[in-house]
């Protein structure tokens, strides 16, 4: 297998932790809410799944837990948010901190096991197309995020629930004063995001990566809040962005293959200007509500672009601590 290939069959499953997390951050600022606590329970959610699987309650129950479990610590997120107000951003980051501390300390105890990950599916003559076929021999996760994706683009196309979780989040007012419950739908959508997380940190914990080591996350998780951003809001580019991002991260490992090391933020820096160009374009002929949220998501956007560097140092060392783990499980 050459670069291409092994780029082109790795990608969708390596964009599968960036996907899911991402939809699930879409549903949350949709409705209003910003959340940047994904990585602490991306985090929480996989020693959640490694610890069901390892002691043998099988994927399916790793999920269940991981999701539940992420979830639960999101709504004390919206707890404080929400109830008592707080401000947002220093509330995520808290709870950020808080799931990866709790990450480290149930998994200490896992540090350098390995579990057993979920067969490959191939589409039959499809898996047998040159270069390419790759793209059809995938686990069963990675079919059911595509099928995510497609079904959250119905909801807000679609749906009357997608029109409740856009009303709220633009006009809250306007919202409440016909009826909809403004913070109940935030709650649900904050709890929804949080299960989307651990899912992604189940997959790249007990699938992707089916070892367990501190750190292993590393950054997927603010790179999840920065393709939504990257996205526009919008179902089908961060689906293009979470592939574009896992092929650029699996383009580092056969460079590193071959002697080079090509950090991820020069290859995704530029992209994230244009997109930073595009939002300063639309912003002028915007809605009071989209302005606003394009001015924070223009912000929060030069934060995530300086911190990609930082994401990947801490990267690199997670996959030198992995790389050791596999040497010493063999």
């Amino acid at each position: 297998m050459n670069a291409i290939e092994f780029i082109i069959s790795g990608m969708l499953a390596a964009a599968t932790p960036f996907l899911l997390a991402a939809l699930g951050e879409l549903v949350v600022e949709r409705a209003g809410v910003l959340n940047l606590g994904v990585e602490g329970l991306m985090a929480f959610g996989a020693v959640l799944a490694f610890i069901i699987v390892y002691h043998g309650g099988g994927h399916f129950l790793g999920f269940v837990v991981a999701g539940l479990g992420s979830a639960a610590l999101s709504l004390v997120f919206a707890i404080v948010a929400l109830g008592f107000r707080a401000n947002q951003v220093a509330t995520g980051l808290a709870i950020g901190i808080l799931g990866q501390g709790l990450s480290a300390l149930f998994g200490k105890t896992y540090e350098s096991l390995t579990v057993k990950a979920l067969p490959k599916l191939a589409f039959p003559w499809l898996s047998d197309i040159p270069i390419v076929g790759g793209l059809f021999i995938q686990d069963i996760v990675v079919w059911i995020s595509l099928v995510a994706t497609f079904g959250i683009w119905a909801m807000f196309t679609y749906t009357k629930l997608g029109l409740v979780i856009r009303a709220v989040g633009e006009n809250p007012k306007a919202a409440h004063a016909i009826g909809y419950p403004v913070i109940s739908v935030r709650v649900l959508a904050i709890a929804f995001g949080g299960a989307m997380a651990g899912f992604a940190g189940a997959y790249a914990a007990v699938i992707y990566t089916p070892l367990w080591a501190d750190g292993m996350i590393a950054g997927r998780g603010w790179i999840a809040i920065a393709l939504v951003v990257f996205g526009t809001w919008l179902t089908g580019r961060i689906f293009l962005g979470a592939c574009l991002f896992g092929a650029v991260s699996l383009m580092g490992l056969a460079a590193q293959a071959t002697g080079m090391n090509v950090p991820l933020a020069v290859a995704v820096e530029p992209a994230l200007s244009r997109h930073d160009h595009r939002a300063r374009h639309h912003l002028g002929r915007s809605t009071p509500a989209e302005a606003e949220r394009r001015r924070l998501a223009r912000r929060t956007l030069r934060a995530l672009a300086a911190s990609l560097f930082f994401t990947r140092a801490t990267r690199h060392m997670g996959e030198r601590k992995l790389n050791a783990t596999r040497a010493t499980a063999l």
